[in-house]
This record gives structure tokens, sequence and C-alpha cells, in this order.
């Protein structure tokens, strides 16, 4: 079964050029991306400022990730709201993910118009309207897998309402949660007895347990991973103990679902052994495939001596436009085109020219990043690696891909689109 609709993929390369992508020259416009991409393009014929891929690293990392977990013995259903971009998601599919974990009703829809099969959404859906549609879209297409969250008996009785006379049933995980965290059930009994009215609800399956811990680790300190460890411990027993009262009788396969981008292997360790010819443990890391150089490069288990490491494929370009002082240059680029919500950008090298040793970046304005102690002239265009992909794809509509982007003069071979 195809777990996406490649044709409609695919038709992405016919989409016309124009203004609306801020990535691309004038001079491309009227020309469909495969039109555009045949004449050969490189980075020096693009403007700034630019978000790009590396397509070797993304493959790298794609890679690194199956291999490690087919390793670990867990499933992947990688967060697709970090790139909101089909061609990627299909990407984590053919590298052997399960499904894509979508946000929100919007993100579900441009799912399902490129043909998701599998969608896991990482939050509880009471939209009335939005949980009809989905119910109608389960009853079309009987291969379409789809499981929320919910964490309250209200929102069981709301979704339950909404459902009435729907044709198709709706799948949900109970979330357990933490004090101090996000979403989520905070204790044992409490999610237990979400999970009994799941099962007693009109509409409604109870299809596994779900959580995320990233709030209770924001390092990757022994306080955090303890913390992570002790979450993940009580979820595994709220799982057995659920399977214990046969509440998940209804579905022939159970969820257990944790683990963002930073602590996956945390997940793998304490409830992989949960895993059986019913039960799938499966990880929701979407982060790996773009990387960064920032939070993520420190915070990921890749870098803590689990895996090889990986590779940070998002850069941002950015063209000095002004040197008013010494010991300050200031960028074409700003918090409209780079993310800062996680860590400023870090100034890595002159585009075919030197590296930027000992340079930083001070600030971002709405159009401008401040670079400081930098060997740079008015025009140089410089190369910042990123922290935090979740908010450097939004900023872009389309996404160039270059082959290599260490080279001198790299050369576009891809253009991604995103749907946010």
């Amino acid at each position: 079964m195809e777990l996406i609709d490649r044709a409609k993929v695919a038709e992405l390369a016919g989409e016309r050029l124009d203004f609306r992508f801020k990535a691309i020259p004038a001079e491309a416009w009227g020309l469909t991306v495969a039109e555009y991409l045949a004449t050969g393009p490189a980075l020096d014929g693009l403007g700034t400022p630019l978000l790009t891929l590396d397509a070797s690293a993304v493959d790298h990392n794609l890679r690194t990730m199956a291999a490690w977990c087919e390793q670990a013995g867990v499933g992947l259903a990688p967060h697709g709201k970090t790139s909101m971009a089909p061609a990627l998601w299909q990407r984590h599919l053919d590298a052997g993910a399960r499904a894509i974990t979508l946000a929100n009703l919007p993100q579900l829809r441009v799912g399902r118009a490129f043909g998701l099969r599998r969608i896991h959404l990482a939050n509880t859906l009471l939209d009335p309207a939005g949980l009809r549609w989905l119910s109608a879209e389960l009853a079309a297409d009987p291969e379409f897998r789809f499981a929320s969250w919910v964490d309250s008996t209200r929102a069981v009785a709301l979704m339950s309402e909404a459902l009435r006379g729907a044709p198709a049933p709706v799948d949900v995980c109970v979330e357990l949660g933490a004090p101090g965290g996000r979403t989520g059930c905070r204790t044992l009994p409490e999610a237990v007895e979400v999970a009994r009215a799941v099962h007693a609800a009109q509409g409604l399956r109870l299809a596994g347990v779900s959580g995320y811990e990233g709030p209770l680790g924001p390092d990757a300190s022994p306080a955090s991973v303890a913390a992570v460890t002790g979450y993940l411990r009580t979820a595994a027993e709220l799982y057995r103990q659920l399977a214990g009262e046969g509440l998940f009788d209804e579905v022939d396969e159970v969820w257990v679902t944790a683990g963002g981008s930073a602590f996956f292997d945390t997940v793998a360790e304490e409830l992989a052994p949960l895993a059986d010819a019913r039960t799938s443990v499966v990880v929701r890391a979407g982060a790996y495939l773009a990387h960064d150089d920032g939070f993520y490069r420190g915070i990921s288990p890749f870098g803590r001596g689990a895996g090889e490491p990986l590779r940070a494929a998002l850069h941002g370009w950015a063209r000095v436009v002004s040197a008013p002082e010494p010991g300050l240059a200031l960028l074409d680029a700003g918090k409209r085109d780079l993310p800062v919500d996680l860590g400023l950008p870090v100034p890595q090298r002159v585009r075919g020219g030197k590296p930027l040793a000992g340079a930083t970046v001070s600030a971002l304005n709405d159009q401008h990043t401040y670079l400081r102690d930098a060997e740079v002239v008015v025009g140089d265009v410089v190369r910042l690696g990123v922290s935090h992909p979740c908010t450097a794809f939004d900023r872009w509509t389309l996404i160039p891909v270059l082959d290599d982007a260490d080279a001198d003069h790299p050369r576009v071979v891809d253009l991604v689109r995103t749907f946010f």
C-alpha cells in the first residue's frame, strides 16, 4: 500500500514560479519548477536573504535515523509539521517511516490532500466540523489509518458528541503528561479514567498511549534525562494497566508513542520492551532530517554518542549591506527569514571564500542580522547555520536544495515546496 500519493507530489514540479516564492529570481518567473531546474541553476544566481537545504546532509540524516530505529526496535512516525513539505514526507516514508505525525487540523488537511494514509495527530482534535470531515475521510478510504490524542473526559464527551451519526469511528490515544509539561493527563489514575471513558464512548476507539517528554528535559543534563526516564516509566505502567483491562480490544494495532528529536534514545530504552505482535512502540522525531547548528546539535542523542552524528542540512544566506562601524556588519536577513526562538544564527563562512572564525551574531531585527567581528566587506554573502528547523521552514514557501553547501559554487538540484 502506498502511504502517500506520489503522483500528487510529482505534480509539484509543474508549479509555475512567480513572485510568491522569495527564494526564486525574477528571471525564472513563468517557468515551472522542472523547467527551472533543467537550466542547471546555481546558488550564485539566487538572491538574498535565502534558506537552503543540503542534499547530501538530508540523505545522510535519513539513512542514519532509519538504521538507528531498526537497531533500537522502534517504529518512526516523524513529525511532518517540521517541514510541512510533502516531498520530504515522501522521503521519510521511503526511508521506512510508518506514518507522518502532524499537529493540527489544517496540517491534517494538507496531509490528506497529498494522499497520506497513515497520520498520527499529536494533539486533541475537538473541532466538530473537522471531526465529521475526518470521519468521512476514514469511511471513504478503508486504507486510511489515523489516531489523535485526548487528555480529559470532557474532551472525550465533546468528540463523541461531534461524531454522533458519523460514518466511521476515530481512534484516539490517551495522552500522559506531567506537572509543568504541556498537554496530557497529570496523573496515572486520571489517564486511566480518560481511557475508560474513551472505551465507553460512541464514535471513538482507544488505540494506544501517547505523550511528549520534551518540556521535561530542556537540555541533555543528567537531571533532564532522569525526569524524562521517570515520565516514560509511568507511560509504560499506564499501557500495562490499560492492556490488562482489555481497553484496546477494538483495534488491531496498539501504539505506544513518545519521543521528539531530543530524547528518542531514552524512549527506546524505556518503551521498546513493550512491543509485541500487536503493540508498536513508535518515536516521532522530525527535526532530525534537517538537524541544525544550534539547539538540536547540542541535545540530539546522536550528538551524545547514541549513533553517528547527524549533519546540519539547513543554511541561511545573507548579504552584507552595511558596515557602519568597526566590528559591525549588517546582513539582509532577519526574523522574517531565519529562526531565533532557540538560538541565534551562527556565521560560518563567506560564500566562495573563507571561514568566519571568531565571528558572532548578536541580534536580529525583522530584516537585518547584526554580524560582529567578521572579516567581511559590503557585498559579501555570508552562510549562516541556524537553530531549530521547526521555525525555519515556515518562513519559506519554496526552499532550494543544494548539491553541496560546502562547495565554492553549489548547484541547485531541487526545490522543496512547503504548505504552512
